[in-house]
């Protein structure tokens, strides 16, 4: 992982390990990474509720407010329980088009007892996430798991 990646994730965890209320965390999460990272035009949470994935703290353009869990790549992340890394989402069969600048995606879903999850980032740039950047999302949103507990 590039040593910009281990510092941006170590000045996260300063942010918000402290904190123990999600939304508020989910948001500081969201905002810090949204403008750390270059190429990335959307960044953020959705939660379960039932069986949809509903909107959660995020920055960029407006977004999606509930998504089909099985449907798309944020509900496909989640139902598989694991992170999807999409590097044309257009190629993506059943993508919902939430913002039509995407153009790749990383969905990374997690789970705990009390809340599960999406953490979603999308690029205008097509294959714009690498290993090091899934690497980076799966950690963050460990740290945030971690402020679940």
């Amino acid at each position: 992982m590039k040593d910009s990646y281990a510092l941006l994730l170590k000045q996260l965890e300063a942010l918000i390990s402290f904190e123990k209320d999600p939304m508020a965390n989910a948001a500081n999460l969201s905002a810090f990474l949204y403008h750390n990272l270059e190429q990335v035009n959307w960044l953020g949470f959705y939660f379960q509720q039932g069986d949809e994935l509903v909107l959660g703290p995020f920055h960029g353009q407006p977004a999606c407010t509930r998504l089909p869990i099985g449907t798309g790549v944020c509900g496909t992340a989640f139902s598989q329980k694991e992170t999807l890394v999409i590097d044309d989402v257009h190629a993506f069969e059943g993508h919902i088009a939430c913002d039509s600048a995407s153009e790749s995606e990383v969905v990374v879903p997690f789970f705990t007892d009390n809340l599960n999850g999406v953490l979603d980032i999308d690029s205008p740039v097509l294959a714009r996430f690498t290993a090091d950047e899934k690497a980076l999302f799966e950690q963050a949103t460990a740290i945030y798991v971690n402020t679940l507990s």
